[in-house]
């Protein structure tokens, strides 16, 4: 098994007063050639909005575009006539494919917004786009991995274009669990957002984020009560 290790304090950072954010991988105007992608997982983005701000009409083409808000509502208009507010408990996916345009704003004049935006680089170019959303709370399990996306309309959670699973965890102190690949020539992507865990002997902390590859299963221990995300995804594009 290999790992590779990227700590929270060095993500890149970005704060134009009404957004702070840190960047996992390179976006905008922080470049480090050593960090433009975990395979197929090309963007990591940790926001924080100010309230009743957001990004205005903005283009997107042939990118898997995920949100998961942390705290907050996220509001969502785009040029398939889609308007929602999503919250925590929600994930929402956007198949940018041959082009469209949306906005995000915090839905809350007075109350900051916290999001993961995730992109990932289809498996298919030019694809009709396409907008969803799950409420992720209702096949939340405690102390146990669940599924909120997979290449699979079918499956649990939101569907992408990519042979991609992800699961997310919310557990207590002292748990002992296995992840197990879908596909063995997969990595994965852990992003902890709170707490700490151990991983190969590793500690991970709140922010601090982990890929895995060349193995079928690893054991990790979770040392606080701990909220994370794992993205097992395709190392070649």
């Amino acid at each position: 098994m290999k790992t590779v290790i990227h700590r929270a304090e060095t993500r890149g950072a970005a704060n134009f007063g009404w957004l702070d954010a840190r960047h996992t991988f390179s976006f905008g105007r922080y470049y480090n050639p050593d960090r433009m992608s975990f395979g197929v997982l090309r963007v990591l983005n940790d926001d924080r909005i100010a309230g009743g701000a957001g990004f205005p009409t903005h283009p997107h083409d042939n990118m898997e575009i995920v949100t998961i808000p942390l705290e907050g509502a996220l509001e969502h208009k785009d040029s398939m006539g889609n308007t929602a507010v999503i919250e925590k408990g929600k994930v929402q996916v956007m198949s940018a494919g041959t082009g469209v345009q949306h906005s995000e704003y915090n839905k809350n004049e007075n109350e900051e917004l916290k999001l993961l935006q995730i992109w990932m680089i289809p498996n298919k170019q030019n694809v009709t786009p396409r907008y969803d959303e799950v409420a992720i709370s209702e096949i939340a399990v405690e102390n146990e991995l669940y599924q909120i996306l997979s290449p699979n309309p079918d499956d649990d959670g939101v569907w992408v274009h990519q042979n991609s699973w992800w699961h997310m965890i919310q557990t207590t102190k002292d748990s002992h669990l296995t992840y197990k690949f879908k596909d063995e020539t997969n990595g994965l992507y852990i992003f902890l957002i709170k707490g700490s865990m151990t991983i190969d002997g590793e500690q991970l902390s709140t922010r601090d984020g982990i890929g895995i590859y060349q193995t079928s299963s690893f054991d990790f221990i979770i040392t606080q009560d701990s909220e994370a995300l794992f993205m097992e995804v395709p190392l070649k594009f």
